[in-house]
């Protein structure tokens, strides 16, 4: 059972359950595990790719005792909203109801009627250094985790010509398939192009201006473009921070990470931002799913070129400041200086191996190994 599996069945009883996350990573067999579990009476589950299912969906053919109903990919019907609203308001009482997919539920605008107050929200993502298969060390799990990705399918197999395989299938199936129907873009090789882009762009501000001038689109596109592969959960954007005790901070540019640790293009330090940045989403995601906290994942840099990888923040105020370094256990020298100005809470600086953690002027370096320890669900 996937790390949500144990919350998320106690959810149906109240409200509806989405689960929302990228293609391929676990989101289907989460769901037919929980089918598996005791819910007074057996259960039904949909997918909305299969002819049959999408028949029956429509028609709402389930019998009374199908106490829990799981809808796989409904988002790809141009009026699931209306349709699971309607069958939620009148047959709560009779069923519980989970809906699972690869493009983001809880901001996806096709579709009328507001699910608002009906349905409690839950990510899932890959595989992780505080979630991995128990017959594998942290060592082996990292290694896999920087050469195949966090997706159960290469992860598990940890074979480089299938992970390559894999990798180039689900990209195009995400391109040809879930941008194609489910978004108005005319060119769907030229989003490609965008998206390969990017992938040798990760641990960078991007200026999207520069990217489209490139491809010849307009900065506008490119803009859309981004919001397009975040809604399909390609990868996410962090977006810089900008304290007013900071007055020259870069304010506009993100950054931007892919799901898949595969996917970066970039050298090895960029591939290992990569994965904390995973793994720090992970984590912010499952607290304010589980707990309704609001969390955020920042980065911060100024004119004078200071960086900070990641900031995080709680309710709005700085919790925590991360720099990742891949091979240099020195102290970041910005590290010193926000932590100094902006006082957080933590100060962490993170690095791929550490003989022996230790702290200085109230800066924590650690392994990665030893910082994603310590799990949170």
């Amino acid at each position: 059972m996937r790390y949500i599996s144990q919350l998320a069945l106690q959810d149906p009883e109240t409200k509806m359950v989405f689960i929302a996350g990228p293609r391929q990573c676990g989101k289907t067999t989460l769901a037919k595990n929980i089918l598996d579990q005791p819910f007074g009476g057996s259960g039904i589950y949909l997918n909305w790719d299969n002819t049959k299912h999408r028949k029956l969906t429509l028609a709402q053919g389930w019998t009374d005792d199908q106490k829990l109903i799981v809808f796989d990919e409904l988002h790809k019907y141009k009026r699931w909203k209306s349709l699971l609203k309607g069958i939620y308001d009148v047959e709560r009482d009779k069923h519980a109801f989970i809906v699972t997919g690869s493009a983001r539920l809880d901001i996806y605008r096709r579709g009328g009627d507001s699910m608002l107050g009906r349905y409690h929200l839950w990510h899932l993502h890959p595989f992780t250094l505080d979630e991995y298969p128990e017959n594998l060390s942290a060592e082996e799990a990292f290694r896999r985790l920087m050469e195949f990705g966090g997706f159960p399918e290469p992860f598990i197999k940890a074979d480089r010509r299938f992970a390559n395989r894999w990798r180039r299938e689900r990209f195009e199936r995400l391109l040809t398939e879930d941008i194609r129907d489910l978004e108005n873009v005319r060119d769907i090789s030229l989003i490609g192009l965008f998206a390969e882009a990017l992938k040798s762009r990760v641990s960078q501000p991007i200026a999207l201006a520069n990217v489209a001038n490139d491809l010849e689109i307009s900065p506008k596109t490119a803009k859309s473009w981004l919001a397009i592969l975040e809604r399909m959960y390609l990868g996410f954007s962090v977006y810089p921070f900008a304290p007013k005790n900071v007055a020259r901070a870069l304010i506009k540019q993100p950054k931007f990470f892919f799901f898949d640790n595969g996917d970066v293009e970039s050298d090895i330090g960029a591939k290992f931002e990569n994965l904390v940045a995973c793994h720090l989403l992970k984590r912010l995601q499952y607290v304010s799913d589980s707990e309704g906290e609001r969390n955020e994942l920042r980065y911060l840099k100024d004119k004078d070129k200071r960086e900070i990888d990641f900031v995080v923040l709680r309710d709005r105020k700085v919790d925590e400041l991360i720099e990742v370094k891949y091979a240099d256990s020195t102290i970041s020298k910005s590290l010193i200086t926000y932590t100094k100005l902006l006082k957080p809470r933590l100060a962490t600086q993170i690095v791929s191996q550490l003989d022996r953690p230790y702290t200085k002027d109230g800066i924590r370096v650690m392994s990665v190994l030893d910082y994603f320890s310590n799990k949170v669900w």
